[in-house]
């Protein structure tokens, strides 16, 4: 009787050690599944919908399980992890689609070739072998730092003139009071 209450408590802790490690968050390494219309971009908040752009970044907090950010533009993905405090940490990973293909490429060693859009038009496709005019990792994160200086210098310019509408909108509510 007590054999048969051990042999039962053995196989229980067991089971319940078979179930935890069953209830991981998956692979540690490498990108994860892309829920197409589900999902969203961490950096703009954009559903992710084209297969041809989708990025990702894994990093890996101290102490604690790698985390995966996913991204609707090779352009916010950049962006976003050029504004992270672990962007140097060289057991970071950055994975995006291949626009023909659309499997996983390590960014770093992808080529771009410019197309006429892209979800945040930044106009990048990735691929994984050389094409002429082609740019390296370095020259797309150039690239995409041009294209986002030229939007923000629109959007500060858009954003002064209309607080320049408000102020004079302003001044002429306060000179048509009697």
């Amino acid at each position: 009787m007590w054999l048969e209450r051990e042999l039962w408590g053995a196989w229980l802790l067991l089971l319940v050690f078979a179930g935890l490690s069953g209830c991981s968050d998956g692979p540690q390494t490498g990108p994860v599944p892309v829920h197409f219309d589900r999902d969203t971009c961490t950096r703009c908040r954009m559903v992710l919908s084209d297969p041809r752009f989708v990025a990702e970044v894994r990093w890996f907090p101290a102490g604690k399980r790698s985390r995966i950010a996913k991204f609707d533009d090779i352009g916010c993905a950049v962006l976003w992890l050029a504004e992270q405090p672990f962007r140097d940490d060289p057991r970071v990973e950055i994975w995006v689609a291949d626009y023909r293909t659309h499997g996983w490429i390590d960014a770093r060693k992808a080529y771009y070739v410019k197309l006429n859009n892209s979800p945040m038009e930044y106009g990048l496709g990735a691929q994984s072998d050389p094409a002429p005019g082609a740019l390296g990792f370095e020259q797309a994160k150039e690239h995409i730092r041009e294209v986002e200086e030229k939007f923000n210098v629109h959007g500060q310019q858009l954003k002064q003139r209309l607080e320049e509408q408000a102020r004079r909108r302003a001044l002429l509510r306060q000179t048509e009071k009697p």
